[in-house]
């Protein structure tokens, strides 16, 4: 049984990065960190298990605990890019069981740090644009429905990745005159030091610049289309579609239509809070459900972690309520 003060070791992983923190029975913040992504679908199950623990022990000792003991919580919740079907979930339940980290373990896909973050009521839609794209929905009876959302071999657009190589694909269109052009065709050359954007796909080809890369040109997008270009427009345009898609589909599927069902917002690609992307999934996610509320998450998907281990420990809701208070995105320090 643990003595330690923490009573929830929450963890949102995602494909880029990890968050961890430290929270009391009374939902008081004692450490929270960020580290590189512990994804055992982008870095495998040693070296992501590895950096769990490396990144508890780095909270612990923020929080003036022995990193040594364990377990350091009651409960651990890993809401973790990637747990996208029963056997990732086993898998991961078994090895962070292993860890001896904590006393009980759950593992969750990380829409539902999203959705616990961003409705006020526990139940409703949650979608993911970081890297990739996932969504979830809970009905307010405990019904359930997810996506594979594991790329092209399950239907997937979306996320930064397809954001990214959207972007450069209208680049390299427009300078060779296959398509408009567009302001992408000069940003996203000097996004890597070059001259064209053929210069950008010979250097992927080759290999001089990892292909991964593509999803930090996400950005550009987004910025070409504030400054009105038309081609970028649309690939955000595209982007909000296929939100839409995922979050309507789960509204449907969940029969939520008729009620006011809130659809929470999280990842890279939302953390501008861009109006046009945003302008249009509401409009489409009310031409489905007209009283939905769809709106970014205000806290980090951590929190969401944290949220869902005190409420299985039964916590008051003021503990929920310090929680929120206290775990921000400003209180997590890079380790």
């Amino acid at each position: 049984m643990s003595t330690s003060p923490a009573a929830v070791l929450a963890v949102d992983v995602g494909n880029s990065k990890t968050d961890l923190a430290l929270i009391g029975a009374d939902g008081k913040l004692l450490a929270a960190v960020r580290g590189p992504s512990a994804s055992h679908q982008a870095v495998g199950m040693e070296p992501a298990m590895t950096r769990l623990i490396d990144l508890a022990a780095a909270a612990s000792a923020r929080a003036g605990l022995d990193p040594s003991a364990r377990p350091l919580a009651r409960v651990g919740v890993f809401c973790v890019a990637g747990a996208d079907f029963p056997e990732d979930i086993r898998q991961l339940q078994s090895r962070l069981t292993g860890t001896g980290l904590v006393e009980t373990v759950v593992v969750e896909n990380d829409t539902a740090a999203v959705l616990r973050a961003g409705s006020p009521v526990a139940w409703g839609v949650a979608l993911v644009s970081g890297a990739g794209m996932n969504c979830s929905g809970l009905a307010p009876d405990g019904r359930r429905v997810r996506f594979a959302a594991v790329g092209e071999i399950s239907g997937d657009w979306g996320g930064g990745r397809s954001v990214g190589m959207a972007a450069l694909g209208a680049a390299v269109r427009g300078r060779d005159l296959r398509g408009p052009h567009t302001s992408l065709e000069t940003l996203v050359p000097a996004f890597f030091g070059l001259k064209t954007p053929d210069a950008v796909t010979r250097a992927i080809y080759w290999e001089r610049i990892p292909e991964d890369r593509v999803r930090e040109l996400a950005p550009l997008a987004f910025e070409a289309s504030r400054a009105g270009d038309a081609v970028a427009g649309a690939i955000i345009d595209r982007l909000a579609d296929e939100v839409v898609a995922m979050a309507g589909a789960a509204i449907r599927r969940l029969r939520l239509q008729r009620v006011p069902v809130h659809v929470a917002l999280g990842g890279g690609m939302f953390r501008s809070r861009d109006p046009r992307l945003l302008a249009r999934i509401e409009s489409g996610v009310h031409a489905i459900a007209p009283g939905a509320t769809v709106r970014p998450i205000d806290g980090p998907p951590v929190l969401g972690s944290a949220l869902i281990g005190l409420d299985s420990l039964g916590a008051p809701v003021e503990a929920a309520g310090q929680a929120r208070a206290m775990l921000t995105a400003e209180s997590i320090v890079p380790v």
